[in-house]
């Protein structure tokens, strides 16, 4: 492995956290939070023209919330939840008879609204958020030094930070000149529960502001995430939560908040990869916000001083997953159905995830984040002043995308069009960005290899194979090693996806870094050798997770 070496230090972008957008956002709250009300209301009256439209629209949301009260409550539920969709119900009722003009119907609405838009609203503080930066920053430091400087006092010593366990590639300059001059949304990829916590402290290793960004409520069924991510300038998303009402008081507040500058991140593949692959398809209502919070900056300023939205796509790059024995579980469930049976997510308490990070950031293995080219709304590349570059490398106003008759108006259909284009132009850039460890390639040749040995089977049936029926000879191995290696060299030199740099190594010292890292933190290990030397694994569902993440680049030919 190449000795440690010293790692650039970002200066704040920003030398004022009072310039913060995300801190003038919070001395705003209650203001901010009142005007997400307003819009969202107005939003569905103008949807739900008539009296019984709304009637039906509130009724239908009562109905969902209460199902889902029943049969998926969470720990972070409001105590009064019950009580509260109780008394919207009774409200309604008490209509039944009434002969009001629809009043009564759009302050029921309203009292949804808010109770929504306050659940969602992040609450981030400025001392709350510098101590938790310094918890991470200390706490995890303090792990590293422990394990990888073998002697005494180690744990007390600085000599190896954050920066030495997290590579951070890519083009983080352009990065850096795109959040001064515009407003930034970064999309990365989603794998694990971690990628939260790691993405805010990136931001700051940057010298960015702090964003906020969208988390699962979910999460903060884990007292040391949610503190955690209240303090990072998180704000909430339910996805358990379906109807029109809450939907558009979500997109109402990611819009309102981006169009007031304030830098945001969210997943856009909605939640994390279950099969472990990169995504493939992503949700377009966030994504969405963005369009729509673009041509409403453009609408509201004078030609050409509008201030632009830049989309800059992350991929997250792990050894292993903590959550991937569960998430693929999750997923063989959903595609196969009866054929398969689904496990508990085992990682749902403090003490839990406290432990995974301790074994985390005690293990040798490395994370890499590789920052994307900045992208405007329509999915060109823009250069470090933010202008827009079409694919014959010429200049364009991205203003006259957003005209009818040479005048900015709002088009929901092209809107949707061009968030739509956008999207399969993130899609392509994930994979590009991507970042090619060991342990993903040898995850996929060994999948790959028996896939071909037991070619009659489907999956499932692949899957129930017995351990002594999964032996892959490492001559055998090594020899298809080097050629799908090979073919992996040749993607990058296309620039259609990055590598490693333990990827150059000699043959035999890529199989021996990637089998030490792939899932070495599972009790049962996707890939390990034998004593002959020869290659088996302990877990076949949680091999073929790790084998996903080199799917989309079409290597499975060669075999």
């Amino acid at each position: 492995m190449a000795e440690k070496q010293k790692k650039k230090k970002y200066k704040p972008i920003l030398p004022g956290t009072q310039d913060w957008p995300v801190v003038r956002l919070s001395k705003n709250r209650k203001q901010f939070i009142e005007q997400v009300i307003n819009n969202s209301t107005e939003r569905i009256l103008e949807e739900n023209k008539g009296r019984e439209d709304l009637r039906e629209v509130i009724e239908s949301t009562v109905y969902l919330e209460k199902l889902r009260i029943k049969q998926n409550p969470w720990k972070v539920d409001p105590p009064d939840e019950i009580r509260f969709w109780n008394n919207i119900r009774n409200e309604l009722l008490d209509l039944n008879n009434s002969g009001n003009s629809g009043q009564k119907e759009k302050e029921i609405l309203r009292k949804i609204v808010s109770r929504y838009a306050n659940e969602i609203a992040g609450n981030f503080k400025k001392s709350r958020y510098k101590m938790a930066r310094e918890i991470i920053k200390f706490g995890f430091a303090r792990l590293l030094n422990a394990t990888r400087v073998k002697r005494f006092g180690a744990f007390f010593r600085n000599e190896y930070t954050l920066r030495d366990k997290i590579q951070i590639t890519g083009k983080t300059g352009q990065l850096r000149k795109l959040a001064r001059i515009g407003t930034v949304v970064m999309v990365p990829t989603h794998f694990s529960n971690l990628d939260s916590i790691l993405i805010g402290w990136i931001i700051h290793s940057l010298g960015l502001p702090a964003f906020i960004y969208g988390a699962g409520l979910n999460l903060f069924n884990i007292k040391i995430l949610a503190y955690f991510m209240n303090s990072l300038g998180a704000y909430k998303v339910d996805r358990r939560k379906k109807n029109p009402i809450y939907l558009e008081t979500l997109k109402v507040y990611s819009k309102l908040a981006i169009e007031e500058g304030a830098h945001s991140l969210f997943f856009p593949g909605g939640t994390r990869s279950r099969s472990g692959r990169i995504e493939s398809s992503l949700k377009l209502g966030l994504l969405g916000t963005a369009m729509e919070a673009q041509r409403s900056l453009y609408e509201n300023s004078k030609p050409g001083d509008a201030r632009k939205i830049f989309i800059v796509p992350v991929t997250i790059n792990y050894h292993f997953v903590l959550e991937a024995p569960s998430l693929i579980n999750e997923f063989l469930k959903r595609e196969g159905q009866e054929k398969y049976y689904v496990e508990n997510d085992e990682y749902d308490s403090s003490y839990k995830m406290i432990k995974f990070l301790i074994k985390f950031f005690t293990k040798g293995s490395d994370i890499s984040v590789s920052i994307g080219q900045g992208l405007d709304m329509l999915g060109n590349y823009v250069d470090k002043k933010g202008r827009s570059i079409d694919q014959h490398g010429r200049f364009i106003n991205t203003e006259e995308y957003f005209m009818t008759s040479r005048t900015i108006s709002g088009d929901a259909q092209r809107e949707m069009e061009y968030t739509r284009q956008l999207s399969e132009i993130i899609i392509r850039e994930y994979h590009r960005i991507n970042c090619v460890f060991t342990s993903h390639l040898v995850a996929f040749v060994a999948f790959r290899m028996l896939k071909e040995k037991y070619s009659r089977m489907d999956l499932y049936d692949l899957l129930r194979l017995p351990e002594e029926d999964i032996v892959i000879p490492y001559e055998e191995f090594r020899k298809k090693m080097e050629e799908i290696r090979d073919h992996v060299f040749e993607l990058k030199k296309e620039g259609r996806v990055n590598t490693s740099k333990y990827l150059h190594d000699p043959i035999d010292e890529v199989i021996k870094f990637g089998l030490k890292n792939v899932g070495m933190y599972h009790s049962k290990r996707p890939l390990l050798q034998n004593k002959a030397g020869d290659i088996i694994t302990q877990d076949l569902n949680t091999l073929y997770y790790y084998h996903n993440r080199m799917h989309g680049y079409e290597l499975e030919k060669y075999f």
